[in-house]
């Protein structure tokens, strides 16, 4: 796949400056949607919920899918996503902005989807893990379709610090909602597929063969060495000894010798 791209620009300081305001708006969202579910957990303590939860395969369960990513069980469980949202998404937003915004509501709705057609009937399913999900999904599919700098190495990056989501699709341990996780990764591969062009891609060099048949611009200065012949010589021989060849003298052989004694 060859993606085009424009030419490379200069590292200015108002383009790093625009990058950290960038990371910076990354970041006060996603500490933003932490704060919302620890508000969302805060207000859980003595109430019974169990309504806003996702009911697998019961008409009433489905209003859980709207409802169910903000509330969570215990304190461990909404601190193990909390922390993942946080990283993910400032991830996800940085690199992102524009996709991520547009899947959230994707693998919103997939990983509550998700819970209500596979889990048991009777089961209740709550928490934010499947979003967790989508957004690693996201951001690892879109290393893999875009295969720019930046996509890669948020890709490794994301596969370094939860690369086990791709074993937490699968059921593992009790009590542990596998068909959300499922749903959210499904909606993140999806939503990878449909807004990788969301964002425009960054800039990179250009080299020669990228130009196919039409000759590289003159003034390009990002292309590849020089060929041979343009490169200038420090040393030039004179002219006149152009085409001479240089004859060196003979190299005699030793007279012979006198011939070696007869074996006895």
């Amino acid at each position: 796949m060859d993606l085009h791209t424009p030419e490379d620009l200069p590292d200015t300081p108002a383009q790093r400056a625009a990058d950290r305001r960038r990371l910076l708006r990354a970041l006060n969202a996603s500490l933003a949607f932490v704060l919302l579910l620890a508000a969302a957990f805060a207000l859980q303590h003595g109430e019974n919920f169990r309504a806003l939860t996702v009911a697998a395969r019961e008409p009433a369960g489905l209003f859980g899918i709207l409802t169910a990513p903000l509330l969570h069980g215990s304190l461990e469980h909404i601190a193990a996503n909390a922390a993942s949202l946080l990283l993910l998404g400032t991830l996800a937003l940085a690199v992102y902005p524009k996709a991520t915004v547009r899947a959230l509501p994707l693998f919103w709705l997939s990983s509550g989807l998700g819970a209500w057609l596979l889990g048991d009937p009777g089961s209740h399913h709550l928490g934010a893990s499947g979003l967790t999900h989508g957004l690693m999904f996201l951001v690892f599919s879109l290393g893999l379709l875009r295969r720019d700098r930046p996509s890669i190495a948020a890709a490794m990056i994301a596969f370094f610090l939860y690369g086990g989501m791709l074993l937490t699709v699968l059921p593992q341990e009790p009590g542990v909602s596998w068909q959300s996780h499922l749903g959210g990764a499904i909606g993140g591969v999806l939503a990878a597929l449909l807004f990788r062009h969301a964002d425009p891609l960054p800039p990179r060099k250009k080299y020669s063969w990228d130009f196919e048949d039409d000759p590289p611009y003159a003034d390009d200065e990002e292309l590849e060495l020089p060929k041979p012949d343009d490169v200038p010589v420090l040393w030039h021989r004179p002219a006149e000894q152009r085409g001479v060849v240089l004859t060196f003298p003979r190299r005699e052989s030793p007279p012979p010798g006198p011939p070696p004694p007869p074996d006895s």
